[in-house]
C-alpha cells in the first residue's frame, strides 16, 4: 500500500510546493489573489509576479531537483554504490567549465542564451567521453576513475579562470553562477534546458530494467541476458544529458542527487528501477523548500540555492557513508 501511494504523494506534495513557492516571497500573496493570478483574473501586477517571477523559479528548482534525483538513482544503480551521484562522472564539473569559460571570456554578454547553452555542450563533452570510455572498458572502477579525474580536471581550470578574471565584475558572475541559484529564471530558459531534461529522464526510464538486473552483481545481470557495455552507456548518457540540463538551468547544485535516492530506497525495496520516479520527485521537492526557504529568510542578501543543498547535503553524506560504512562492518 505504502509503495501504490508513494507516487501520488509525493507528485501531490510537489503540486502543493509549487502553489505555496507562488504565495511566498519578499510580499507574500493572499491564496485568493494567487488562484485569480493562475486563471487571469487578477490585476497585472499580481500576474507578473506570478507568472513571471515565482512559479517559473519554482518550476526551474523542481526540475533541476528533479533530473539530479534520477541521475543520482540510476548511477547508485549501474555503480550498486548509494553514495553515486551526478557529479561522480564529472559531467556536472564539465558542465560548470564550460559556463564558467563563457562568463570568463564575456561571451555570455553577447546573449542570455549563451550560458546555459556552454553549459548544456560542457555536459555532453563530458557524457561523450564518459560513453566512449564505457564502451572501450569493462571495469566500473574505471569509469568512477576517469569521472573523478575529469571533475578534478575541471575544477582546477575553473579556478585558474577566477585566478585569471580580468576584472572584479566578471569574477562575481563566476562565482554567483558556481554557486547554484534558480533565481530570476525564466520559462524560456526553462524551455532551453528541457529537451535535454526529458531526453536525459527518458533515456534513464527506458532502460531502468536492466538497474533491477544489476542488483543480482554483473555476472548473474549478464546471465539473464542483460548487455553490460549497452546498460552502462545507457545510464551514462541520460545522466549526463539530465545533468547538463540542470546545471544549464540553475548552475552548480551538489548532494541532492544522494540524498533523494538514498531516503526513497527502501520504500521501494531497494530497487533501483522502481527508485527513479520517487527519487526525481522527493529531490524536485526538496529543492523547491530549500527556496522557499531562502526567499523568505531575513538576510541582507539572498543565499545561493547550492549553498543551502550543500549545507543540508553534506551532512547527510556523512551520515550515509558512515551507515554504510557500520552495515559493512
Amino acid at each position: 500500500m505504502t509503495q501504490r501511494l508513494l507516487v501520488p504523494g509525493l507528485l501531490l506534495a510537489c503540486l502543493i510546493t509549487i502553489f505555496t513557492a507562488c504565495l511566498l516571497g519578499s510580499t507574500p500573496l493572499p491564496a485568493d489573489r494567487v488562484l485569480a493570478a493562475f486563471f487571469g483574473g487578477a490585476d497585472i501586477g499580481d500576474r507578473l509576479v506570478v507568472w513571471q517571477i515565482r512559479l517559473p523559479r519554482a518550476l526551474a528548482a523542481f526540475f533541476t531537483g528533479a533530473a539530479l534525483g534520477i541521475s543520482g538513482a540510476a548511477l547508485q544503480g549501474l555503480l550498486r554504490n548509494p553514495l553515486a551521484e551526478p557529479g561522480v562522472l564529472g559531467v556536472s564539473a564539465s558542465a560548470s567549465l564550460f559556463a564558467t569559460f563563457s562568463l570568463y571570456y564575456g561571451l555570455a554578454a553577447l546573449s542570455p542564451w549563451v550560458l546555459p547553452i556552454s553549459a548544456i555542450a560542457g555536459a555532453l563533452a563530458a557524457t561523450a567521453l564518459i560513453a566512449l570510455a564505457a564502451i572501450r572498458t569493462r571495469s566500473i572502477v574505471t569509469l568512477i576513475l576517469i569521472g573523478v579525474g575529469l571533475s578534478s580536471f575541471s575544477g582546477a581550470a575553473m579556478s585558474l579562470l577566477m585566478n585569471l578574471a580580468p576584472n572584479p565584475f566578471s569574477l562575481s558572475d563566476m562565482i554567483n553562477w558556481m554557486l547554484g541559484s534558480v533565481a530570476n529564471r525564466s520559462f524560456e530558459e526553462i524551455g532551453l534546458a528541457a529537451p535535454f531534461l526529458i531526453a536525459g529522464a527518458g533515456i534513464l526510464l527506458a532502460s531502468r530494467r536492466g538497474l533491477s538486473a544489476l542488483t543480482l552483481g554483473e555476472e548473474a545481470a549478464t546471465g539473464v541476458g542483460l548487455n553490460l557495455s549497452n546498460q552502462r552507456i545507457l545510464t551514462v548518457l541520460g545522466a549526463g544529458l539530465a545533468t547538463g540540463g540542470s546545471v544549464a538551468l540553475a548552475g552548480a547544485i551538489g548532494f541532492v542527487g544522494i540524498v533523494a535516492p538514498h531516503i526513497i530506497r527502501p520504500f521501494v525495496k531497494h530497487d533501483p528501477a522502481r527508485s527513479l520516479i520517487p527519487s526525481a520527485l522527493l529531490a524536485g521537492l526538496i529543492l523547491m523548500i530549500a527556496d522557499i526557504a531562502i526567499r523568505i529568510l531575513p538576510t541582507s542578501n539572498e543565499l545561493k540555492l547550492g549553498v543551502v543543498a550543500a549545507l543540508i547535503g553534506a551532512p547527510a553524506f556523512v551520515w550515509i557513508a558512515v551507515q554504510r560504512r557500520v552495515l559493512n562492518g
